[in-house]
């Protein structure tokens, strides 16, 4: 099987284009780049499909390398639902963006600088986490035991007794 050159140029126009205009800050754009990307994505599963055959109709005297695969033609079909609904919700965003900002760019706001600024340590993610998470604490039954059970507790947790949690 050879490759169609002409089509192989085609996809990679469409696909770099697709991937610019996603880049850029209009939503406008970006729906024309998502729709490039998937007119680019259809094209490279019907090159990956072959050559064209026969209908996949069942008759004795074809040879079953004749007959046409049915699963590209499947894979553009769902391929070309699944762009259709994500053009459909992208022009829902930009009319409510057009209806309420009366602009179609999206900017940077205080808020965005400021959660760029920000460190990466999270004081709840990074924290020290106990030896014993359960909320039912499991207490020593001897003194020793007792003992060794608060040598090894991590800093700033409370005690277990008997009886009960902290």
């Amino acid at each position: 099987m050879s490759i169609n050159l002409t089509l192989l140029i085609i996809m990679g126009v469409l696909y770099a284009c697709g991937i610019y205009l996603i880049l850029e800050r209009s939503l406008t754009r970006v729906l024309l780049g998502l729709m490039l990307l998937a007119n680019a994505t259809n094209l490279l599963i019907l090159c990956t499909g072959g050559y064209a055959g026969l209908a996949p109709l069942f008759t004795k005297d074809t040879n079953p390398g004749d007959y046409n695969d049915p699963l590209p033609q499947a894979l553009i079909l769902t391929s070309i639902v699944i762009s259709f609904a994500v053009t459909a919700f992208m022009l829902g965003i930009i009319y409510r963006t057009w209806a309420l900002a009366r602009q179609d760019e999206i900017q940077d706001d205080l808020e965005d600088r400021r959660v760029a600024k920000t460190p990466s340590f999270d004081a709840e993610d990074d924290a020290i986490v106990p030896l014993e998470t359960s909320e039912f604490a499991v207490t020593p039954a001897s003194p020793d035991e007792r003992a060794k059970a608060d040598a090894t507790e991590t800093p700033g947790t409370a005690p277990t007794k008997e009886g009960g949690s902290a």
